[in-house]
């Protein structure tokens, strides 16, 4: 016969009893968000891939990425996701770009959602070759278009603070800084110099224009000289003018004026004017083609010049006398700066002849892979 259960033997102990219920109050202490992964994608010129979702009621664009699920790691979410959604697997997932925290109450939530807050990874994506924008096949039911765009154009197609996201995350990309962190769209440390000064990548319709170096034809004025301007450590500088949509990064050079007597006066000139800097031994690398003039007026066919030249001093920032604006000074590594100028393959490659340049004219080093500094407002003394 079995022996009598004692009613002790269904009621847990008072410690088991503390126990569990001390699990569960942690357990409910914890912040419970949801997770997110996306990555920047971009083509050959630097545009960002966007896609348009047919589920959202605001219209809004997204990057491609989405939902974490139960039990799955970001970054294999990411991968999942861009796997569905643009039919491209295994696209590399090299760095993590930014790590964004929404709060709960945010003002770019849905209304009636009840959002407990996110935290989303934003994964480097990489670069598509053209064949691989020709295989993108999109689920119809999900997504109705994808487009490339200019990151000044993206940010008007996302929600405010995705698009602070994108800019952040791809800026990181752009610049080799570390990952940002970001609390409601915001850095949540000190911004790096691309951030700070609102720098955007632009499409150049003239992007794939060969560079012919072959002297400049008698009969084709030359109305631009821009030069990749090196400083010892082989890194060169870049000026941006600030603008409503953001800074735009560019060369030191500009337009060639009836008060200059060569192309090579012009860039002394206007890097000075612009950058502050003083220049030695200008090199020219080769033309670009412009067979309108659109821009100057509509003058028709003309000569845009690249040169290279080593710069010898850095003085103070100042006011450009054209613009009555102080530019912005940064210093990168020529492939930093052609990925900035959006000038493709043509752009990486001319970075690298004016690399080659470098080194056989003045012994320069081949710049060392690091972020994107800014020149101080006191100039820098160069050895």
């Amino acid at each position: 016969m079995a022996s009598p259960v004692s009613p002790s033997d269904h009621v847990a102990s008072p410690a088991a009893t503390s126990a569990a219920t001390s699990a569960a109050q942690y357990t409910a202490s914890r912040h419970a968000v949801w997770l997110g992964a996306a990555a920047i994608i971009t083509d050959q010129i630097g545009r960002v891939l966007l896609v348009h979702p047919t589920y959202r009621k605001d219209d809004r664009w997204l990057l491609p990425g989405g939902v974490v699920e139960p039990g799955e790691h970001p970054h294999d979410a990411c991968r999942r996701e861009i796997t569905e959604e643009l039919s491209l697997p295994d696209l590399p997932q090299e760095h993590v770009l930014a790590i964004h925290s929404l709060s709960p109450h945010h003002p770019d939530i849905q209304p009636g959602t009840p959002c407990p807050g996110e935290i989303r990874y934003v994964f480097d994506g990489g670069t598509l070759t053209p064949g691989q924008v020709e295989a993108i096949r999109l689920p119809r039911e999900e997504l109705s278009e994808f487009a490339f765009l200019e990151t000044r154009d993206a940010v008007q197609r996302l929600r405010p603070v995705d698009g602070q996201i994108m800019l952040a995350a791809y800026r990181a990309r752009l610049g080799n800084t570390a990952t940002a962190h970001l609390a409601d769209g915001r850095h949540i440390f000190s911004p790096p110099p691309l951030d700070r000064h609102d720098i955007h990548v632009r499409y150049r319709p003239m992007w794939d224009s060969p560079l012919n170096r072959d002297p400049v034809p008698e009969r084709l004025p030359v109305q631009q000289a821009w030069a990749w301007c090196f400083i010892p450590d082989g890194r060169i500088v870049l000026v941006a003018d600030p603008g409503p949509r953001g800074s735009l990064p560019m060369l030191p050079g500009g337009t060639v004026e009836q008060t200059d007597t060569t192309p090579e006066d012009t860039l002394h000139r206007e890097a000075a004017e612009e950058a502050q800097l003083t220049l030695t031994d200008p090199v020219r690398l080769g033309w670009v083609l412009d067979e309108t003039g659109e821009v100057y007026g509509g003058v028709g066919p003309n000569a845009r010049l690249r040169l290279a030249a080593r710069v010898t001093a850095i003085g103070p920032a100042a006011v450009d006398p054209a613009t009555g604006r102080p530019f912005a000074r940064l210093l990168a590594t020529p492939s930093q700066a052609a990925a900035l100028l959006g000038w493709g393959p043509p752009g990486a490659r001319q970075a690298q002849l004016a690399v080659e340049t470098a080194r056989e004219r003045w012994g320069l080093p081949s710049a060392r892979t690091a972020a994107i500094e800014e020149i101080p407002a006191k100039g820098m003394r160069l050895s």
